[in-house]
C-alpha cells in the first residue's frame, strides 16, 4: 500500500499544480479572427469551441505521449523514476511517459502505461474496473454501481495515475471547464500533431499570481476532439506540461482490448469501491474529489487560476520505521518527505509560518500546523489565499 493509497488526499494533493494550471481561471473569448493554414478552412476561436463541444467519436486508439516538467523534486514515492522509464501509475506526475490508449464509449475505455520494465493498465468494460501491474504481477478488481458504469465517470478512490490528465481530450476538459472572464481566447494559426493537421486554441491567464503563461490546445481538423494539450510557464519557453498524440486512428476497436483475464501467476484482489450517491454519479464533473464528510476532503481557496488547494497533512505515528508492515511503511515515507521539507527556505506571515518551494510552474507550501497549500500562482498568491480563508 502506497501514502497514495493510505491517505487520499495526497493523491489530489501532489498533482494539484498540473490540475490548477489546467482547471484554473475562465475566459472572456477575444481575439475572434479566423485562421486558415494547412488547407484547413478558417476557424475563429468561438467556432473551436463549438466544434469540440458538437464533437462525437465512435472510438479511437492510439499512442499519447506525456510530458512533464513541474519542478518537483524526486521523494520518496512520488513521481520520477531516477532515469528509467517507469510502469508505476504514481510515477507519471514527473518525467515523460508513453502509454497506449483505445476508447470504445463511456463504459468501454483503457490505458496502459508502458515502462522499461512492464506496463500498468487500467481497463474499465461495462461495470469491471481491472487495474493490472504485470511487472508485480498483481491485478485489483472493482465492481462499479450500476448508477455509475456507463456514464464514463469515476469514483472517489477508484484507481488512477494520481489525477494527471493521460489524455488530449482529458487535459482539454479540464482547460475549457475555464471559461469565464479571467482568461483570454484566441487562436494561433494550425499545428500538426500525430501526423494530423490541427487548430491550436490559446488560453491565456489574466490573473497577476498565476505562474501558467498559457495552454495551447491543438484541435484535430477533421475530427475537431482534441490531439493535444500544452502548458507553458511565464519563466521557462517549453511546456511545463503536454499530453499529445503521437500517432492515432479513429476507428471503433476491437471488443476484445476490454476484456481482460489476467495472465498465469498474478495475484488477484478484490477492491472495494466507495459508495457514491445518485447526487455525485450525475455530477458535470470528470473527477470526483473525496466525499465532503472524509477528514482527507481537499479545499479550494480562491477561485481561477489564482486559486490553491490545501489538504491537511498525515502525521508519522511514533512507530514510523521501527514496524514492519504498510502502516509502518507508510509513516517512514512522510517522515521522509517531512525530512526534506525541513530542508526548504523558512517563511512566515499573517496566515502563520511553514516552509516554502518555489518553481517554475508551481508553488508549495507546508505550515507548521501541517497544511500542504499548493498551486499554479506565485509564492505571494499562497500567502494570499492563506490570509483569505
Amino acid at each position: 500500500m502506497t501514502i497514495f493509497e493510505k491517505t487520499p488526499a495526497l493523491r489530489w494533493a501532489v498533482p494539484a499544480v498540473t490540475a490548477v494550471a489546467l482547471v484554473g481561471g475562465g475566459s472572456a473569448i477575444q481575439g475572434l479572427h479566423a485562421i486558415a493554414d494547412a488547407g484547413l478552412p478558417a476557424r475563429s476561436a468561438a467556432r473551436l469551441l463549438v466544434d469540440v463541444q458538437q464533437a462525437r467519436l465512435n472510438g479511437l486508439s492510439g499512442t499519447v505521449v506525456q510530458k512533464s516538467d513541474l519542478g518537483l523534486p524526486s521523494l520518496p514515492g512520488i513521481g520520477g523514476s531516477g532515469g528509467v522509464a517507469s510502469s508505476n501509475l504514481t510515477s507519471m506526475i514527473s518525467g515523460t511517459h508513453t502509454m497506449r490508449v483505445w476508447f470504445a464509449g463511456p463504459d468501454k475505455a483503457r490505458m496502459a502505461l508502458l515502462g522499461t520494465l512492464g506496463e500498468s493498465d487500467v481497463i474499465h468494460n461495462g461495470n469491471d474496473v481491472w487495474v493490472w501491474a504485470s511487472q508485480d504481477k498483481t491485478a485489483k478488481h472493482y465492481v462499479l454501481p450500476a448508477h455509475v458504469a456507463g456514464k464514463g465517470k469515476t469514483t472517489p478512490g477508484m484507481p488512477g495515475p494520481a489525477g494527471v490528465p493521460t489524455s488530449p481530450q482529458a487535459a482539454a476538459d479540464k482547460a475549457l471547464a475555464a471559461i469565464s472572464p479571467s482568461t483570454e481566447v484566441t487562436t494561433s494559426g494550425t499545428a500538426t500533431v500525430a501526423g494530423r493537421s490541427a487548430y491550436e486554441l490559446v488560453l491565456t491567464p489574466k490573473e497577476a499570481t498565476s505562474l501558467v503563461d498559457q495552454v495551447r490546445i491543438a484541435i484535430d481538423g477533421e475530427r475537431h476532439v482534441p490531439v493535444r494539450v500544452q502548458v507553458f510557464a511565464k519563466s521557462v519557453s517549453d511546456p511545463v506540461f503536454e499530453v499529445g498524440f503521437s500517432a492515432v486512428e479513429f476507428a471503433r476497436p476491437d471488443a476484445a482490448q476490454f476484456a481482460f483475464n489476467p495472465p498465469p501467476g498474478t495475484k488477484v484482489t478484490e477492491g472495494k469501491t466507495p459508495a457514491v450517491g445518485k447526487a455525485a454519479a450525475s455530477s458535470k464533473t470528470n473527477t470526483l474529489a473525496p466525499q465532503s464528510k472524509s477528514a482527507d476532503m481537499p479545499t479550494v481557496i480562491g477561485k481561477g487560476w489564482g486559486s490553491a488547494l490545501v489538504v491537511k497533512m498525515p502525521a508519522p505515528t511514533a512507530s514510523a520505521g521501527t514496524t514492519s508492515g504498510t502502516g509502518a511503511m507508510t509513516d517512514k515515507t512522510v517522515a521522509g518527505l517531512m525530512k526534506y521539507v525541513g530542508m526548504l527556505p523558512q517563511v512566515s506571515g499573517k496566515w502563520g509560518s511553514g516552509h516554502l518551494m518555489a518553481g517554475s510552474a508551481f508553488s508549495a507550501l507546508l505550515t507548521d500546523d501541517g497544511r500542504l497549500v499548493v498551486g499554479a500562482v506565485t509564492p505571494e498568491g499562497l500567502y494570499a489565499a492563506l490570509a483569505g480563508k
